[in-house]
């Protein structure tokens, strides 16, 4: 069963000095690290998700509440390196209007994390029922969204504070931008030119 953060508050946190509370997460994040690089070692699931996501013709990523970072994070990764990379926002791009033009070669990338938002649990649900494939990121094997997915990501979360810890999903995030890009036939030159574009706008500071 899913804890909540403010249960895992006062389980964790409370009452707790600084120090002894520094040290509790620090050590438990080093056994949630090194637990996710034997993983990532040992699993193909990242490369056959890398593989969904080069073949595909657009990508959409989505996610909801705290996972809307880690789809943004993703998504700003991918989008250096290939073309048709699209965050479903709410905004810009609603998910009605992913919903309503599913084409072949399309894909959706779910971040659905433990608590489960409803909305990308039935906004994913609703995109393989219209016949749209599914790559899954998330932090247990029995996630609502596993059974869908044609290549899920499963990285742990746990963390001696309030929040479930990031590391794992963004080194999850990380590696498989990485094997993404590297395996893109254009990435190369795409990443050449938003560099250029990026010197003649003058972008960034110190260039």
């Amino acid at each position: 069963m899913t804890s909540t953060p403010s249960e895992r508050f006062d389980r964790n946190v409370q009452r707790r000095s600084a120090q002894v509370l520094k040290q509790r997460v620090l050590d438990q994040q080093r056994v949630e690290f090194e637990k996710a690089l034997a993983w990532a070692a040992e699993q193909d699931a990242i490369e056959r998700a890398a593989a969904l996501i080069v073949s595909a013709r657009r990508r959409y990523l989505l996610g909801h509440g705290k996972s809307f970072g880690y789809a943004s994070l993703l998504g700003a990764d991918l989008s250096a390196g290939l073309s048709g990379v699209h965050v479903v926002d709410g905004a810009a791009l609603r998910s009605l209007d992913v919903l309503s033009d599913i084409r072949q070669g399309d894909l959706l990338v779910a971040v659905s994390l433990s608590r489960y938002r409803r909305e990308t649990v039935d906004i994913a649900s609703a995109y393989v029922r219209q016949g749209g494939d599914l790559v899954l990121v998330t932090d247990a094997e029995d996630a609502p969204l596993a059974p869908l997915a044609k290549a899920r990501i499963v990285a742990g979360a746990d963390s001696a504070s309030y929040a479930n810890s990031p590391a794992s999903i963004v080194l999850a995030l990380h590696l498989l931008a990485t094997l993404t890009i590297a395996s893109s036939k254009g990435a190369g030159r795409r990443l050449r030119e938003r560099d250029a574009l990026a010197r003649e706008l003058g972008l960034y500071t110190g260039e």
